[in-house]
């Protein structure tokens, strides 16, 4: 058996101000507060930087996107090289005039910055309307070979689809990173949110079950917009194994810092046991990329 290969994760769940400088120091304070707790790869939740501004179509909130890389990436850039930690970081990307994506830049824990993953999956749902404000991306699905491990990060509502999270696995991802924004309709909450809330980790544990990886989810919690309506994010940021056990798990309703460890050194083990890649029938799968199947 291989030797350890011992990493420690860090999960930074945090609840938004309306200030973005605000926000930036929350989860500066954060990022230092896990690598003092020995973190060495740490994802901030989707968007950090301001509250869900898509839970409205406002031409005002693209003023919210910047360059990336640019102002954001270059303090985050310099908090890694200081710590010597891993940080992911999903930002509102100004790429041109009229043209924003949802990105997430990833940082070596040398300050360098190593390239950045444009969310290929945009939803459109009451309160999340996100079509208006972001294309959707166009640099694939990317793995970022990072001091402490090989990194693949998928968005939020790319956390659904198993094709991402496979496409991810498949260039040499050790660990699926999902920065995420979810939560309830308070509405809805009694009839469908533990129903709801239980398909956003089984869907996600079940990739790292399928792909042999770690998955790590990081969410934002507290109420956001209309105090009579507006979303209540879940929280429950959690970090699962290769085999969909759950490590470790943030509460539903404040911030919160988790660091825990795993063993990169497993996943061989775990794909020569469970060889789901091996007896993939890649000879067959052909009419994955249609729309859909119509036979009758």
């Amino acid at each position: 058996m291989s030797a350890p290969r011992i990493v420690n994760i860090g999960l930074v769940q945090l609840a938004m101000d309306d200030a973005p400088a605000a926000n930036m120091a929350s989860a500066m304070a954060a990022v230092r507060a896990a690598a003092a707790q020995g973190a060495q790869i740490i994802c901030l939740p989707e968007l950090f930087r301001s509250r869900y501004f898509c839970q409205s179509e406002e031409h005002v909130n693209f003023a919210l996107a910047e360059p990336v890389p640019g102002p954001s990436t270059e303090i985050l850039c310099a908090l890694a090289r200081e710590l010597g930690v891993v940080i992911i970081a999903s930002l509102f990307e100004k790429r041109a005039e009229g043209l924003y994506h949802n990105t997430a830049a990833v940082i070596d824990a040398d300050g360098s910055y190593l390239g950045k993953y444009r969310k290929m999956h945009i939803p459109d749902d009451p309160l999340f309307y996100e079509k208006f404000y972001f294309t959707p991306g166009d640099l694939g699905f990317k793995v970022f070979p990072t001091r402490f491990g090989r990194v693949g990060v998928l968005i939020c509502w790319d956390q659904w689809y198993p094709e991402a999270a496979r496409l991810t696995a498949l260039r040499g991802a050790d660990l699926l990173f999902y920065p995420t924004a979810i939560g309830w309709h308070p509405a809805e909450k009694a009839e469908y949110g533990l129903a709801q809330h239980q398909s956003w980790e089984t869907i996600q544990r079940s990739h790292g079950v399928a792909n042999g990886c770690y998955v790590v989810s990081v969410n934002r919690t507290g109420h956001e917009g209309d105090p009579a309506g507006g979303i209540e994010f879940w929280g429950q940021s959690f970090l699962s194994d290769p085999s969909g056990t759950i490590l470790a798990k943030a509460p539903v309703d404040h911030a919160a810092i988790l660091v825990a460890p795993v063993d990169l050194a497993r996943l061989d083990v775990q794909r020569t046991h469970w060889p789901f890649l091996r007896d993939r029938r890649i000879d067959a799968y052909g009419e994955i990329t249609k729309r859909y199947i119509d036979d009758m």
